[in-house]
């Protein structure tokens, strides 16, 4: 897999890093999770600090289009991100909250 950076920009406002990055791979589109860490690693960020918007994958190209940004902090991401794109990011938090969930549930049974 090999990443390019088209643009890349800071929003002070946001306290983020945007990216548009393309990705080329052969085989199948990289997952998610292979993103982020490359770029974390490309970047020199923290994993918890980077986020995939989205991964548009070009018809009959071994290519695609990625919207990845790079908060500051990981407190910052949680304050601004979407609930939906930080579930899909970071899968391993919506495993947590359902075993909490049923352990409170065990708990009231």
């Amino acid at each position: 897999m090999e990443i390019r950076v088209e643009s890349e920009r800071y929003n002070p406002l946001l306290k983020r890093k945007e990216l548009h990055l393309k990705v080329s791979f052969n085989g199948k589109t990289p997952s998610r999770a292979e993103i982020r860490e490359k770029v974390a690693g490309l970047m020199n960020a923290g994993l918890d600090r980077v986020v995939i918007d989205y991964i548009k994958n070009e018809f009959g190209k071994r290519e695609a289009k990625v919207y990845a940004k790079i908060y500051d902090t990981p407190e910052a991401l949680k304050a601004i991100e979407e609930k939906h794109i930080i579930e899909r990011n970071f899968p391993e938090l919506k495993t947590e909250k359902k075993e909490e969930e049923k352990k409170e549930e065990t708990k009231e049974g």
